[in-house]
């Protein structure tokens, strides 16, 4: 298999004209046109005398007020995104992308607390904060191009494949609230389909890509499940592999009975909820399987997410959800002796299930701490760190993996994220050289064990030099509490500070030399990497 490096990136399209982000109208059965929120026979500033209007008012179409904002903190959301992935997963250029690509499988809670963070800051009501995410993602996506094992080409930054991404967040928002009891209007629906339609204008492309009125859409929607999804294989991943073997969390680091106790239990059942949830059309075609009672156990989920609802909203907001992803048994937040008492617990309420119902904690991977030195072997680092996509092999897409982790953490602009991209370029061709002993593009974990070298090459200086550089935000060539917390989410080791609180560049180097190269396991550098 050739080795699959970065391709040049075309320079990024941005709408050149406001009537290029015009949302589309829409279109009354008489043929009439009218803004989705005011309805027919409103005067627009984009028509000529007469006509309706066909541009909804922007400030309704993001942030406080507009759909979207509602439904984000709505605990029905969760299996809504879940659904849509799947649905995703099932277009083949994007399962053949995901399949080569994506981390999803070995750090799945890094994706999702990824793509959550990216929803809020684009459909925010900051419009700076959501050109800086357009940019961003647009640059991700273009660097998500190739050919898969059947030789078939994907493009992520290819317009109709965007276009199905955002109809299937916004059609599995329809289906939750069908689903649970409380399908929407259409005055609600239309403005809904509006604000993703102003989404995906956001992100550059022409709102054509989308048809412009509702009845439209669900022909396209409906031809896309009978024609074009297929039984890919991120869909199988998605739900017969990754829903039943689940990784920890941060959060559930070092208690593998009680997590594996949990998914045993709860994987299955999302698992049989998503499909039941899917067109019946999709079944059929996919070859799903359809189990008994599964209709009935999916809209008893549904409703049971509806009535959490109604719970405090502190308790449902999904800021607070992704806080819970950062926080780690070593962590330094303010709930950190609050969790270190909940975790004191659950060790207890996990030995307790041992001595009941033993669990085969380790067979997902599971990492342990009894190594008294804190270390691990050549294998388990090749699996826990450099193995980013989980398929048993170190290639271009996983160092891929590890420069779009860094850039996402810290939000960095396109030049320094560019110069991130190279550094882990150049480690990939110095890996490559020094152990590709077959010649077919790739590290095997036989290759690596067997060579087990010293890693701490001229090309994985550079990455430790670049990612200082884009850490230390100000310049001064130190990286500061608030910078440091920023990479790591957590506060200063006191092995790391110096007398007067900095990180510097040497020891900043010398540390990630040293969990790289060592092999040993670093409390602020493991959770960079290697956390689910």
């Amino acid at each position: 298999m050739p080795a699959r490096l970065p391709e040049p990136r075309p320079p990024l399209r941005r709408p050149d004209t406001a009537s290029e982000r015009r949302v589309p109208p829409v279109k009354d059965t008489d043929g009439t046109s009218h803004s989705p929120r005011t309805g027919p026979g409103t005067p627009g500033p984009y028509e000529a005398p007469g006509r309706a209007s066909t541009q909804a008012p922007a400030e309704s179409l993001f942030g406080p007020g507009a759909q979207f904002d509602r439904f984000f903190n709505d605990p029905r959301w969760a299996l809504a995104v879940v659904r849509a992935t799947v649905l995703e997963a099932a277009h083949p250029q994007i399962g053949a992308a995901l399949a080569d690509n994506s981390a999803f499988v070995v750090h799945p809670w890094r994706r999702l607390r990824n793509t959550l963070v990216s929803l809020q800051r684009m459909f925010g009501a900051d419009e700076q904060t959501r050109q800086r995410e357009a940019a961003r993602l647009n640059r991700l996506h273009t660097r998500l191009r190739g050919t898969d094992a059947r030789n078939q080409s994907y493009d992520a930054m290819d317009p109709e494949v965007r276009a199905w991404v955002v109809a299937t967040l916004f059609e599995s928002s329809v289906t939750m609230c069908r689903l649970s009891g409380q399908p929407l209007d259409q005055v609600t629906m239309e403005q809904l389909y509006a604000e993703f339609q102003a989404f995906l204008a956001a992100l550059g492309d022409q709102a054509g890509h989308l048809p412009p009125t509702l009845p439209e859409f669900w022909q396209y929607y409906d031809r896309m499940v009978t024609e074009e999804l297929q039984n890919t294989e991120a869909l199988r991943i998605i739900l017969f592999k990754l829903l039943e073997h689940l990784p920890a969390p941060p959060l559930f680091a070092g208690l593998p009975t009680v997590w594996a106790t949990g998914r045993a239990l709860a994987g299955p059942v999302i698992g049989t909820i998503t499909v039941a949830s899917l067109p019946e059309a999709f079944r059929r075609r996919a070859g799903l399987p359809d189990v008994l009672g599964a209709q009935a156990l999916m809209q008893s989920a549904y409703m049971a997410a509806r009535l959490a609802g109604t719970l405090p909203d502190n308790w449902i907001r999904t800021e607070n959800f992704v806080g819970l992803l950062d926080l780690s048994p070593a962590g330094d937040g303010p709930g950190a002796e609050a969790l270190g008492t909940l975790r004191a617990r659950m060790k207890r309420a996990g030995a307790l299930i041992r001595l009941i119902t033993p669990v085969p904690a380790q067979q997902d991977g599971t990492r342990t701490s009894g190594n008294p030195e804190n270390l691990r072997s050549a294998r388990e680092f090749f699996h826990e760190v450099l193995d980013q996509t989980g398929d048993g092999y170190v290639d271009w897409p996983d160092l891929a993996a590890m420069a779009r982790e860094l850039c996402s953490r810290l939000d960095l602009d396109e030049p320094k994220e560019t110069r991130l991209y190279d550094a882990f370029a150049a480690w990939w061709k110095e890996l490559q050289g020094a152990l590709d002993s077959d010649g077919d593009g790739r590290v095997s974990e036989e290759e690596y064990a067997a060579a087990a070298p010293s890693l701490a090459g001229p090309a994985l200086i550079r990455v430790a030099e670049v990612l200082f550089d884009a850490a230390d935000a100000d310049g001064d060539q130190y990286i500061d509490a608030e910078e440091y917390r920023v990479l790591f989410r957590r506060g200063f080791e006191r092995s790391v500070a110096d007398a007067e609180g900095r990180y510097s560049r040497s020891a900043f180097v010398r540390d990630f030399l040293a969990f790289m190269s060592g092999r040993r396991r670093s409390t602020p550098y493991d959770p960079l990497l290697s956390d689910a």
